[in-house]
This record gives C-alpha cells, structure tokens and sequence, in this order.
C-alpha cells in the first residue's frame, strides 16, 4: 500500500490501550515473568510491536495516545457507554506505569486530553496532520478507524502471530466493508453496535445484515427514511429502535475537533533515551531486548542470550545466503489455511464405550500425538478439563472430564496405562507441562518422547517455538485462537471449562492433529541440521527429568529471609543517610535526573559528565563505576542501588513463591529460551541468584532441606568453560596444564610473564584469569585495560603474550570465524547449532558481534550439553536404585541435590561419576560437592 503524497514527514500514532490489551492477550497463555514474579508479557509484547514500527517503518514523527478516567461526551449522552467493560486484569494493570516509562525511555511523547478518547485524538491529529503535508498511519488493531482513512491516512495493523503487518487504506477499507466511502463505517458500526463499548445499535441486526442496509440506503438515515420498503420484525425494529441507532451512530463517530494541538517538534523521533531505557531493561529483565536495542555491550548478570517465546527477532538480519542454515522464521508467512477451509474429522468420546474403544485403538500404535486441556498455565494447580488424542493427519479424538475430581479420575484411568507404556512414544507441544498436569491424576507418562517445541528450538533456536506461529510457518495454517473460546480485547477472559462442548473438542483435537502435523515435518529437518542424536539422546529424554525437579520443589525457610530483609532495610537506611551527609542534601537516590544533579553540578565529580538529548546527566552503572574512585559517595550510592534490588528481588519476592499445597517453591525450567543451550528458569530465576558479592550469597542460606535428616548437597563444574576450550582448541600447554592438576591462572601467568609457577604474584595471576575468561568472550586490549585499569599498551602486551604461548586458542579461534563464515552456523561437541545471521555483515560492530558468539557459543553451548546428560544419568541412577534423595537445582554449571544423611556418599559417588563422564574429553573434568545445612554452606 502506498501513498499519493511523496512527503518525507510521516506520523504514526499509537492507539496506547488498544495495543496493550493485544500485547496482553496474545502472550498470555505462556506468562513471560520476572524473578520476581512481575507478568511482563503487555511490556514485552508492546515493545516488541514499537520496535517492529520504529525499524520497519522508520517514522518521521510518533506519539502513543491514551483515553483520561475523566468522562467523556459519549458517557454524558449516553449511560451505558462502556459501562459493562470487565475491571483490568490486575496483572495488567501493573504493566501500565511500566510502559508509560518505557515509552517515555524511547523519547515518544505520550498525549491524552480530558474529556475525549484516544480516537478522537488520534482522528483530530491525523486530519490535521494531513493538512500539514503528512502520511499518516493510524497504529490499532480497532475496527472504528476505519472511517478516518483518506489518500494520506492509513490503518497500520502491527504484525502478529507470524503475520506480517497489514496497512489498509481506501481501497482496502471500502472492500473489507463492502462500501463506497470510509464514512460508511460509521453507519454500518451504528446499525451493528459494538458489545465491547455497549454500543447498542439495533437489535437483530448483525455485521452482514448492516453492510447489506449500507449498501442499498447510503446511511443509517436513509434506512430510517426508507422503512417502508422493510418487511417483518426488521422494519418493527428499525421504526422502533431508530433513534437508538442514531445514538449508537453518534458514539460511534470519531470526533475531528479536539482542541489539542498538532505539535511538529515536539513529534519528531531521534532515538531512545539509553539513560532511562536501560535500567528499565534491567529491571524487566529483557535481556535480548536490551542487547538487540543498545548492543553487546547490555548485560543483566549473566552471559546468557535470553529469549522468552514471542519475542521476535527484531533487529537480526536475514538468513539467507547460506545454503545449511534453515529459512524458517526469518520472514512470517501469511497463513492460507484453517479449521474452516481443511477437511478433518474430530471426534467426541464422551462415553465409556467410546472411550474403551478409543484406548483399544490407541493401545495398537508405536507413537501418538496427544495434548491436555486444562482450567490455567500453572501446570502444579491446573485442572484437566479433558485430553486429545491423534494418530493420523486430520483425525483426532478428544476426551472431555468433568471439575470433579473423582469422576475426572475416572475418565482419565482407563488411558493411565497407555500413557505409562513405556513401549509406546509420545507426541507433545511442550510436553512438560501435560507431564506435570497427569501426575497430579496420578498417571507418571513413560515412553519416547517427541517435543515438538523442543525439536524446532534445535532446528532453529533463535525463532520462535510456540504452536501457533510453527503451524502457520510450516503448515501454513492458522490454528484457532484461544480468545476465540474464552473472550480477549478487554473481555475477562473465561475458563475452558464454560467452553461448549463442541468447540472445545475442535479446539483441542486441532492441537493434537497439528502437533503430529509438526512432528512429521521435523524429523527429517532435525537429520539434516544434524540434531536428531542430541534431540533424542539429550533434549528430549530431559524432559522428564526437569519435571521430575520441578514436582521435588526447594524448601525456603521463610525466618531467615525475614531477618536478611531487615538487615538489608537497615543497611539501606544507613547508606541513605551516608549518602545525604555526604552531598549536603536531602535528594530522591532513585531519580536520575536529581542525582545527576547532586554529583556533577553540586560535587563537580566530572566537569565533562555526558548528558542525554533531554538535559539530564547520565548516571548509569558504568557512569558510577568509571567515577568510584574519585569520591566514596559513589561507592554508597552503588551498593544503596545493589542492595535496594536485592531485597524487592529475591529476598522479600521469595516468600510469596511458596506453594500453598506443598510448603515449597517449585521453579519452572525452560528449555527452549536461550540460543546457547542452556537451561533458564522462572519463578524463580534460580540463574540470577546472585553470588558474587557476600550480602548476594546470603539469600542461599534460605535454601535448606525438607527436614532433619536431610542435608544439602551442591556439584559444581569447576573451571569448564576454559577446560573446554582447551578441549576445542586441543591447545598443547593449555591441556597439559590441566592434565597436571595445575592452577590454570597460575600457570597462565607464569606463561604470559615468562617466570616460574612459585614466582607468580597475586596481580599476575589476576591478571592471567582476566585475560583467560575474556578471551572466552572476545574481549579486546581496550576491555582488559578497563578491567583491570592499566594501560591499553599493557593490556596488549598481556594479550599478545598469551596468544604467543597458546597459539592453539588463537588458530581456534580464527578457524572457528572462518568455519562460520562459511557455514553460517557453529556447532557444540554434541552437534548442537547455533546460527550466526550477521557473521558476514559489512557493519564491523555487527560482525564483531557474531564473532564472538561464534567462538564463545560452542564453549557455552558444550558446558550446558554436558550437564544436561550429567542430569539425565543422574535421575536414571536416583530411580533405578530407588534412591529417597532428590534432584532439587540447577544453576549454569551446578547441580543441588536435597539427600538423606544415610545416601550421601551414595549420591556423592553417582553425582562425582555422572558429571565427569557426560562427555568424554581428553582434558580431565573437575566436579567440586559440598554439602551442609543450607545452600550456601553446601557451595
């Protein structure tokens, strides 16, 4: 679609609310939370669309618009206007303040007005932005802006669900309604009134009836003058209800006269305000969103890519050009079929008899895709509300339980020994969570397992894995949305358990039939990207080992994060205090803006301190480090900021973690989030526990055993990520180093510094362990320099030294790039992928980027293969030996394990031997347990 004006000036603007309850629903059914339990699927979701807009279309000018809670015309004429409208869920209501911040942090004015709706602001602004010389694109998914598009103004529906966006003008808008003018909208909506903002219209005429009156009567007017040329109950209605219809018309109508002005400046959009976006980022724990926005240099606490499900890859380039790298996911594809346009035959088994049969036949088969239905996302207190069986395309069977749970039990036995049957393999979409539902039903599924999320997060892992978006990219099929069954746009959403009969069992066999679908076509794409050993020997049988983890739960004890919470308040007071002594003034500690003020216009720490495009000083984390040194007020207002997080984080977030039933907080593991291969974790993020500062590893002490006899025991991997890469690199003096048992930083050192082991001081071998991680990491002289504050000269010389003496991590490293260069991919020991998109990029800074992923990726991505089948051999031994101990943890390269005193060396034994030999390597493994009363005492 395009424009008849060739102006340089165009202007989006964003109906807020609309999008927001998109971004709500749409990434609802999987909640992406943080640590602290904070649902940041709205924020996520909106800021996924914005970036999409401000990449994409790269807008000239852009302002989000909102509605006021102030009334407006339409509430004074009219009662019922919006009055039914359902309260905001709460977990989105607490998503509001956030996205007010974040648009704020994208420098994009926010504008509302008393006494009038987003529309009509968006309507007034884009006519007189029309007026001025602009393209204007109206960016809402409501079907009311229809009325306002012109040869200059455009609906701009964003992406969604794997569908590319969607622009609609006057063409489009006269098709889709089947009318002559875009004002007709306004008739047809008068006529049909609108449930949602309780727009009446006229009883017993719906969507089609009313385009149909539009198109022979021109308006709602000339339907009223023309009544006598209706018949029956449809001319009663009209006579009767007609000036209802002209009410409806009116508030249907966007108003063009709001006395708002159209202020060009202050609309022109630059770029994000990094002071105020990045802390945000942080706070939200968008991690990929944060590195995609300001680049590698954004880190949260850990290394780790993180990405939840839906949140697109925005700012990557495109896959193509390489022959071995999948195509899937890098462009959406417009879905051409449905439930509505494919033959299928879903059946209904609601009685015994149909039921009986349903088992005898699926009893007959190697595998079978099946799926649960279930009353909410939280697989430890969901109920089932029935099951779908598939064994061929286009056929499937659902099975409907009743809320009680006996009779539910006694719908659900008769298949427990099918889905017990070890002999039999099992087809799932997130397979995890129907394994945790069914061991509520006591029903422990055993079998083969075929994740058909997991299978395409080994194809393509840095896409998108939800069913909905692989259907329409790989079957080009656009499954039935949930809100189509319970409710979505600002509706409660109901339960799947008020669904009728008929639409559920559609709903639910769809599931399964597509997921047989999927897993058809991915098998032989997991042989030809090389992963289906991995997939089956490690991704798959992993599975049930995560949920086995995640029924066991971690004990809190909930007095000593209470006593740790009240030293943490007084020790915030107190640097609270230090702070204000130390300034001179009393000031907000958490507001940018005034402590930017205090330490460079009042303190004068930095008479070239850097200032964002508003005015206001930057004072982020790496501002307040480089300025530590010159005065200690900075050092407090570090550690005020540090433990201030610490405290709403973990330590006062924990406690309402704990599980009602159990007394335990059970974490949910994600195995199809970060691109590396390693496992991440959500309520809580175990990963982000921290441990490097003394007032961080206190809150491990609040993990303890189930009881008295129990202790905690914890395995950890000591220096992998360098063992492996003395393992990838073969690098002569790098394994011989640890073949001896030497320490590797000290033998470093005494390589880089050409001196004897004993005669390594402290700094050397700091030095040495700087230089060994960051290479790791890619890190250049200038990065070393920084951290360990010498001068670039020196920290080349370190560099270079280093390269001299393990000249086999420099050839790997340059044949790694090359290697990627060529292929477009890397690869772990065991053959897992991960695809580098802008490895051949002309941008430097892009390419540098992929880089050093290409050399750290296999490293990384090897350590977490190794503890996935540590794990798994593991829980094998646990079951088969009838162990009572438990596998309770995993944090990156570490294992916490909740054991009775009487099977500690037991476990010690299994544990020591499993991690050790996961991978064979020719550089021996170190695994350091501890054990104790607590976590950090086990650590």
């Amino acid at each position: 679609m395009s424009s008849s004006n060739n102006s340089d000036k165009k202007l989006f603007l964003l109906d807020g609310m609309a999008l927001i309850y998109r971004a709500y629903f749409a990434l609802n059914k999987v909640p992406r939370l943080t640590s602290y339990g904070l649902n940041t699927g709205a924020i996520m979701g909106f800021t996924n669309t914005l970036l999409e807009v401000l990449k994409n279309q790269q807008p000239s000018h852009i302002a989000v618009v909102f509605d006021t809670d102030a009334p407006t015309q339409r509430h004074l004429d009219f009662e019922a206007y919006k009055a039914q409208r359902e309260k905001m869920p709460e977990d989105l209501a607490a998503s509001i303040p956030y996205i007010f911040r974040l648009i704020e942090g994208f420098d994009i004015p926010i504008i509302t007005k008393d006494g009038y709706e987003a529309d009509d602001i968006i309507g007034t602004l884009a006519k007189r932005a029309e007026q001025s010389g602009f393209t204007v694109y109206c960016m809402t998914p409501d079907k009311d802006f229809g009325q306002l598009v012109s040869d200059n103004i455009f609906i701009y529906k964003p992406a969604r669900m794997g569908n590319g966006a969607e622009v609609l003008g006057v063409p489009e808008i006269l098709e889709k309604w089947e009318i002559t003018d875009p004002l007709q909208v306004i008739d047809i909506l008068g006529l049909w009134g609108d449930a949602v903002d309780n727009i009446p219209g006229i009883p017993g005429i719906g969507e089609k009836t009313a385009k149909k009156l539009i198109q022979e009567y021109g308006s709602i007017e000339g339907l009223i003058a023309n009544t006598d040329k209706l018949k029956g109950k449809q001319k009663e209605n009209v006579e009767n209800f007609a000036e209802q219809g002209l009410v409806s018309k009116k508030l249907a109508t966007i108003l063009l006269d709001v006395p708002t002005e159209l202020d060009e400046a202050a609309l022109l959009y630059t770029a994000p305000n990094k002071e105020l976006l990045e802390p945000l980022f942080t706070e939200l724990e968008f991690r990929t969103l944060g590195k995609r926005v300001f680049g590698d240099d954004f880190t949260i606490t850990d290394t780790d890519s993180k990405k939840s499900n839906g949140q697109m890859d925005l700012f990557s380039a495109d896959k193509s050009g390489f022959p071995d790298m999948p195509t899937t996911g890098s462009e959406p594809t417009v879905a051409e079929h449905s439930i509505n346009t494919i033959a299928h035959t879903y059946h209904l088994a609601d009685t015994p008899e149909k039921q009986a049969e349903l088992v005898q036949l699926l009893a007959k088969s190697k595998e079978f895709a099946f799926d649960t239905e279930t009353t909410g996302l939280d697989a430890l207190s969901a109920e089932i509300v029935g099951m779908s069986f598939a064994l061929e395309k286009g056929i499937a069977y659902y099975v409907p339980t009743p809320a009680d749970r006996e009779e539910a039990l006694k719908i659900i036995t008769p298949f427990k020994n099918l889905l017990e049957n070890p002999a039999i393999g099992k087809i799932g979409q997130n397979i995890k969570y129907d394994i945790l539902v069914l061991s509520r039903y006591d029903v422990q599924l055993r079998g083969e397992l075929f994740d058909t999320m997991l299978a395409h997060y080994l194809i393509d892992p840095d896409t998108r894995h939800g069913m909905d978006v692989l259907a329409e990219t790989y079957l080009s099929y656009t499954p039935v949305s949930i809100t189509e069954l319970i409710g979505a746009k600002g509706k409660k959403q109901g339960s799947m358990r008020d669904v009728e009969i008929e639409k559920i069992k559609e709903y639910a066999s769809e599931d399964a039939d597509i997921t047989l679908q999927l897993k058809a076509i991915f098998e032989p794409l997991l042989q030809d990207s090389a992963t289906e050993k991995l997939a089956h020997e490690v991704e798959f049988p992993l599975v049930y080992v995560l949920s086995s983890i995640e029924q066991n739960g971690v004990k809190i004890d909930v007095d000593t994060l209470k006593t740790i919470s009240k030293s943490l308040e007084k020790d915030v007071a107190k640097l609270e205090a230090s702070i204000y002594e130390k300034a001179g003034v009393t000031f907000n500690i958490a507001s940018p803006k005034q402590l930017g003020e205090v330490l460079f216009d009042k303190l004068q720490l930095d008479p070239k301190a850097k200032k964002t495009k508003t005015g206001q000083y930057k004072t982020g984390e790496d501002v307040l480090l480089a300025l530590a040194d010159k005065s200690d007020i900075v050092q407090d207002i570090l550690d005020f900021r540090q433990m201030q997080k610490l405290k709403s984080t973990y330590v006062d977030a924990l406690p309402t973690l704990i599980n009602a039933e159990t007394g335990l907080i059970h974490t949910s593991y994600n195995q199809a989030v970060a691109a590396t291969g390693r496992l991440s974790s959500t309520n809580p993020n175990l990963q982000n526990i921290p441990i490097r500062t003394e007032r961080g590893r206190e809150v491990r002490k609040a993990f303890i055993p189930r009881d008295a006899d129990y202790v905690i025991l914890s395995a950890d991997y000591s220096q992998i990520e360098l063992r492996l890469m003395a393992e990838l690199s073969k690098d002569k003096n790098m394994m011989e180093a640890f073949q001896k048992n030497q320490d590797i930083h000290r033998a470093t050192a005494a390589r880089v510094y050409g001196i004897a082991l004993e005669d390594v001081t402290s700094d050397q071998r700091r030095n040495a362990k700087a230089v060994n991680f960051g290479i790791i990491y890619g890190q250049s002289a200038f990065g070393l320099s920084q951290n360990l504050k010498i001068s670039r000269k020196e920290a080349a010389e370190i560099i270079d030294q280093y390269f001299a003496q393990y000249s086999g991590i420099r050839n790997y490293m340059s044949q790694t790039i090359e290697t990627a260069k060529e292929k477009g991919y890397v690869e772990t020991i065991l053959k897992r992928r991960r695809y580098l998109r802008d490895i051949n990029s002309a941008n430097m800074t892009v390419r540098g980027f992929a880089e050093r992923n290409a050399i750290n990726a296999p490293i990384q991505g090897s350590a977490a293969d190794m503890i996935k089948v540590a794990m798994i051999h593991i829980h094998q031994d646990i079951v088969e030996k009838g162990l009572k101990g438990k596998m309770i943890m995993q944090v990156h390269d570490e294992l916490v394990f909740d054991v009775p005193k009487s099977e500690v060396d037991t476990f010690k034994e299994i544990i020591s031997h499993r991690m050790k030999t996961a991978i064979r390597m020719e550089v021996p493994l170190e695994v350091e347990i501890g054990e104790g009363s607590n976590w950090l005492e086990a650590h």
